[in-house]
């Protein structure tokens, strides 16, 4: 966790021990016996973090232990608020000098001294009392030792014949290891946790493992004892020798020598990571050419790929039950079939089956809770159901889901935990942006970089193993497979507020009585009250992120949140009727702010100035004005503002900036075209221009050549003109792999520049095969949206080396002009979108030439029935000769 501000499992550890040696720093050495007393401060308070972390790994920890980590964890919050309170007063009359050296002009008073010293006592007293309370109830750190009761033991004994909605997999799957291949094939099963990997695993072994010479069904944990697990494996293939007490090369020596000559079927059931993998097939010699088989089942995606001898088609990713098939399988675990249900039970029934998500494990563990009583009342179905949706479910059956979906928590490094967890501040089922939710990662502190990586790019590869995990679903995603957006699972969600609960780290304030009730010192605040406000009696100033996504207009008085970070409101639902305004403007100053997102900004006031907010991050609203003193702010990594066309002067001051929504340059003084230029950190940049003098398009030309950074660029033009062809990226940014361009007269020639453009969304007023043929040589391009208003030729081919790793293909304009794809042309092509033509003259030809098509989408534009049914006729007809029989999907 080093680097790491902000951790769900050390609270602010890493962030107070920063801060404290920065009193122990150089600068206030001058003070008398400070650092003496801020050593031995922060001495203590790195043991308490390590003992922290050590706790953080065990499964189950004793009541007093749990206690005294709260504790720990509860009293960094407030030391940390002691400094920064402090820290801001003595900073609050800094000179121009410098605050360093005017925080010193100011300790030299008595009163200062007087001030710090009382302070710097607090902090002793708290953590004395910490301390002490550790030494007298014997607060240990224990190691993780006990093995919880593995749940998924109980679907290696489910009968086969009650299985739902396994057929399908389980004949794919035999279908793959009954051919006539020699070498060993590896099949894995990948899935989130309780969607039947192991059952499915199981049900084909069984199926199989008479046609080998032996086989071996081994589960692997967590953390596995190797030297055990390959004991169980060779005992399951019938070697005869003793392997107890033998060193690790020599138990794999001795199963390879006993599988050399065998046609072997083994099961590693529930691999979690590559390095147990790496030793593991050391066992099996792949090279006995005897038609061996391994099915490996497992949660990560990436532990799939490297478990591959090269055979990454034979990978199996578990899906939820359909929705008939969890029907069927909840029903007749109760009532013996679905018909047999009473009515006055249906209704809840499809909300607890829809809370499921489609997981047998659930819906099994449900379904066997309700027929365990009387299965037709009503209100026992509605409790459980209202379980499902909250954190108070404490039934044991419930319990043993939560354990279930616990495991793929544990297994997570202490970050994504905390990444995880944060989840729990968006609504529930609300889609996710990836790329706020990577913003906000960030200003919450939960991110540091690595391997020379910007935050952004570290926080995006959270995002990306947290996919991988299955532990957030994509629900958007481009043909190159970025996940743009993204969903938590109910069953989930459940477990996130769970633990969120548990470690005080989100509160969801949807009912004032019972927040009142739970605590009074909420961390981070998602709030879903409307129309009421909280009791007096929780301590609004121990809220650090706010979040009010509903929109209430109650939200509690900004003077209240002291130490906030993050705030986030949106007012887009009320009324334009509606005059009342929410006066914002005071958060001016919350001087610890990392974040702030407004969305209708319409129905609220906001600062003027926010120079005092020297910690901020994240400036995003929808407002149509920003404070003109943004520019001093010196952390602003993400500024956007979408609806301002006049940014202030001085934007060549921000050079800390790595995205930017919008800029104008026809609203835009050249100083501020050139200071464009200064922000070399951007990697992402919107930018709104159109025709200006000269000298402008010069300094824009200039300026967009000296963002050596940018990945992502977005140009258009706010009128109804277009882009001036003088715009060029002569110098293109190395690293640019996104590009919006709306609005230009042609293809512009300087695209064929840009060798690492993967995806391209370009809006042109007309296409000709010339500019065709600049993006076909595009070595890189996987996605392209093509839009025309008309066409110069009549047809326009598609030669047999254009489009080298093409996947999708989005072509639409005026009268479609006719394509002629040649063999050879586009061969990695999955989908082929088409806005059709007013007849069937255009229809494309040479659809069979590619070869890896598998869908087809065409939208007619034509005005009668007869045009329609015609161009349908012609379009399928050319489809017909595709020899996948690519799927077609025509809207009219």
């Amino acid at each position: 966790m080093a680097g790491i501000m902000v951790s769900a499992s050390t609270g602010v550890m890493n962030s107070l021990l920063g801060k404290l040696a920065t009193l122990m720093g150089e600068e206030f050495a001058k003070l008398k016996n400070l650092r003496k007393e801020v050593k031995h401060i922060s001495d203590e308070l790195s043991s308490m973090k390590d003992a922290l972390e050590r706790l953080a790994d065990v499964d189950e920890l004793d009541i007093q232990t749990a206690r005294w980590r709260d504790a720990v964890r509860e009293m960094s919050y407030d030391i940390e608020d002691i400094i920064d309170d402090f820290m801001c007063k003595i900073g609050e009359k800094k000179k121009k000098s410098g605050f360093v050296h005017d925080t010193i002009q100011r300790l030299r008073t008595s009163r200062a001294r007087h001030q710090i010293a009382g302070q710097i006592e607090d902090i002793k007293k708290i953590v004395r009392e910490t301390s002490e309370r550790r030494e007298r109830y014997k607060v240990d750190v224990p190691t993780s030792c006990n093995v919880a009761v593995d749940q998924r033991v109980v679907a290696l004994y489910e009968d086969a014949a009650k299985l739902v909605g396994m057929d399908g997999p389980t004949n794919e799957v035999v279908s793959w290891l009954k051919d006539e291949e020699k070498q060993l094939k590896v099949v894995l099963i990948v899935g989130f946790g309780g969607l039947g990997k192991t059952t499915l695993a199981k049900e084909v072994y069984h199926k199989l493992k008479g046609e080998f010479h032996c086989g071996a069904f081994v589960p692997v944990s967590q953390k596995p004892n190797i030297p055990k697990l390959l004991h169980s494996l060779s005992t399951q293939l019938g070697c005869q020798q003793s392997f107890h007490d033998c060193e690790l090369n020599v138990l794999l020596d001795q199963v390879r020598e006993n599988l050399k000559n065998k046609r072997y079927l083994v099961i590693i059931d529930d691999l979690w990571d590559v390095s147990a993998w790496r030793i593991i097939k050391c066992a099996l010699p792949p090279e006995n050419n005897l038609g061996s088989r391994l099915i490996v089942t497992t949660r990560i995606r990436i532990v799939a790929e490297a478990c591959c001898f090269g055979h990454h088609e034979h990978i199996l990713e578990m899906k939820p039950l359909s929705g008939e098939d969890s029907r069927k399988l909840f029903f007749d675990r109760i009532f013996f079939s679905e018909e047999a249900c009473p009515v006055q039970l249906r209704h809840v029934s499809v909300d607890i089956l829809k809370k499921c998500g489609g997981l047998p494990l659930a819906i099994i563990s449900i379904s066997s809770l309700l027929a365990s009583g009387s299965s037709n009342q009503k209100e026992r179905w509605e409790h459980v159901q209202n379980s499902l949706g909250s954190v108070l479910g404490t039934n044991l059956t419930l319990e043993a889901i939560r354990q279930i979906l616990n495991l793929s928590y544990k297994n997570l490094p202490h970050h994504l935990k905390t990444c995880f967890l944060y989840l729990g501040m968006f609504p529930e089922d609300s889609e996710i942006l990836k790329y706020e939710l990577v913003r906000l990662w960030i200003s919450e502190g939960f991110v540091s970089k690595a391997h020379g990586q910007s935050l952004e790019q570290t926080a995006i590869s959270y995002f990306n193993e947290l996919i991988n995990r299955s532990l957030i679903q994509p629900v958007e995603i481009k043909t190159d497979g970025t996940v743009l957006t993204c969903k938590v699972h109910d069953m989930l969600l459940d477990l996130i507020l769970y633990k969120s609960a548990e470690e005080n780290f989100i509160t969801v304030v949807d009912n004032p009585d019972s927040v009142a009730r739970q605590l009074q010192k909420p961390r981070r605040m998602l709030f879903s009250l409307d129309g009421a406000t909280l009791p007096g009696v929780v301590n609004m100033s121990e809220v650090r992120s706010f979040a009010n996504y509903r929109g209430s207009m109650h939200i509690p008085s900004l003077a209240e949140f002291k130490y906030l970070r993050v705030f986030i409101t949106d007012f887009t639902s009320f009324s334009a009727d509606d005059n009342r305004k929410i006066d914002l403007t005071r958060l001016c100053e919350l001087y610890q702010l990392r974040h702030i997102r407004i969305r209708g900004c319409g129905k609220c006031q906001l600062p003027t100035q926010i120079r005092g907010l020297q910690k901020l991050v994240t400036f995003d609203i929808d407002g149509s004005c920003i404070p003109t003193d943004i520019f001093h702010l010196p952390h602003l990594l993400f500024l956007n503002a979408p609806n301002v066309e006049r940014l202030p002067e001085g934007i060549g001051k921000m050079t800390s900036l790595q995205q930017l929504h919008n800029f104008h340059t026809l609203c835009a003084s050249l100083d501020s075209v050139k200071g464009l230029g200064e922000l070399t950190n951007l990697s992402i940049l919107c930018l709104g221009t159109g025709f200006s003098e000269d000298v402008v398009i010069d300094a824009l030309n200039s300026s967009l050549g000296k963002l050596c950074n940018l990945e992502w660029l977005h140009i258009f033009t706010p009128s109804v003109s277009f882009i001036p062809e003088t715009v060029t990226l002569s110098s293109p940014p190395p690293n640019l792999v996104t590009l919006y361009v709306f609005r230009c007269f042609r293809v512009p020639i300087w695209i064929k520049e840009l060798h690492n453009l993967r995806s391209l969304d370009l809006t042109v007023r007309t296409l000709d095969k010339d500019g065709v043929g600049i993006l076909a040589e595009l070595p890189s391009l996987i996605d392209v949206e093509l839009k025309f208003s008309r066409a110069l030729e009549e047809t326009i081919a598609i030669y047999g080396t254009a489009f080298p790793i093409l996947k999708r293909f989005d072509i639409s304009g005026g009268i479609m002009p006719q394509l002629i794809f040649q063999a050879g042309a586009m061969p990695k092509l999955q989908r082929l979108d088409l806005s059709w033509m007013k007849d069937e003259s255009a229809t494309p030809t040479g659809i069979e030439h590619l070869l890896a098509l598998e869908r087809i989408g065409v939208r007619f534009r034509s005005s009668t029935e007869s045009e329609k049914r015609s161009a349908e006729s012609a379009i399928r007809s050319a489809i017909s000769m595709h020899p996948n029989h690519a799927h077609i999907t025509i809207d009219v």
